[in-house]
């Protein structure tokens, strides 16, 4: 005979749900205790200080208490869009992240296809070995090989093109402004490209397998599935991905462009953060770099949201 609280739920809908939501918490409650700290982590570290946020309006003075400061408004946001210094690190900082993440996403969906495709495991294991290893580098690091292999009299890459007759004199890569975005690019590319390919990878897994049988049967190529069966496999998660990148086009790499900037190319090597290092805290004006940092956070939460926007109204898979 069914009790009480069954027939209740069989009557009133809501019930039910709110019930099966009650007993699911219930079967849960080690998951949830899991990510307790998770929580209190970015509720210390990521919320709390934006608190901070308030010095943007704020003529801030460190040696004053908050009740001291004076209020100036939206003074250093419009100091800011005056700043031709500003202007040339956004255009910059825009430039270098759009290239590398193009590069990036290109690079990784090719190299997840090409490893996909390999039948030779002891092969594919190596090349994923092989094209992982720099993620695990720091970016200081990447970049003290950077700037040897680009070094002007005995760097690599020019001992590589003189040795092959392709140059008769050793390029000034880093002292060339043309240059500098995509050496900021392609070594983004090489750092990252076999870390990135490990999502696209996961996701094909998830393709049946009869589809590239049936595939076979019909008479299709390699080039065929992949472009019929593969591409179309991990559409949805190329389409996440590139709605998360929407909002870090304003985070461009910081180490490489500080270490790599040099007299010869500042104009086109200065980024937002070098900005704020530069214009924020050796001058002391904390109020410009946190107006700095609003502004970049803004711009990506709403190219983030532009872009889910998009992909709801195009009919393909969102974050939100």
């Amino acid at each position: 005979m069914k009790n009480k609280k069954d027939v209740k739920a069989v009557i009133n809908p809501e019930l039910a749900n709110k019930t099966s939501k009650r007993k699911l918490l219930g079967k849960q409650k080690m998951l949830i205790a899991m990510s307790v700290p998770f929580v209190l982590y970015i509720i210390l570290f990521r919320y709390i200080p934006l608190w901070g946020w308030t010095m943007a309006f704020q003529n801030y003075k460190p040696a004053r208490s908050f009740f001291q400061q004076t209020w100036v408004g939206f003074r250093w946001f419009g100091d800011l869009f005056k700043s031709k210094e500003f202007l040339l690190s956004l255009r910059n900082t825009v430039g270098m992240s759009l290239i590398s993440t193009a590069l990036g996403y290109i690079t990784a969906i090719i190299l997840a296809v090409f490893m996909n495709e390999v039948r030779f495991i002891g092969v594919k294991r190596f090349v994923q070995t092989v094209s992982y290893l720099p993620h695990f580098l720091s970016w200081v690091i990447v970049t003290g090989l950077v700037a040897n292999v680009l070094n002007v009299e005995d760097g690599t890459l020019n001992n590589i093109l003189l040795g092959l007759h392709l140059v008769k004199e050793p390029v000034k890569w880093l002292a060339t402004p043309k240059y500098f975005w995509h050496i900021i690019g392609w070594t983004y590319v090489w750092k990252e490209v076999g870390w990135n390919t490990i999502v696209y990878l996961g996701a094909m897994t998830a393709i049946d397998p009869c589809l590239y049988e049936a595939a076979q049967i019909d008479g299709c190529g390699r080039l065929r599935k992949i472009w019929h069966i593969t591409l179309p496999g991990i559409k949805a998660t190329i389409i996440i991905m590139m709605i998360m990148s929407a909002g870090h086009i304003l985070d461009a790499n910081f180490e490489m462009p500080f270490f790599l900037q040099n007299g010869m190319n500042q104009d086109v090597a200065s980024t937002i953060d070098l900005y704020v290092l530069k214009y924020g805290f050796k001058l002391f004006n904390f109020s410009l770099a946190t107006a700095a940092g609003i502004f970049k956070n803004a711009v990506n939460i709403i190219l983030l949201l532009l872009a889910n926007w998009i992909a709801k109204k195009s009919g393909e898979e969102r974050l939100i």
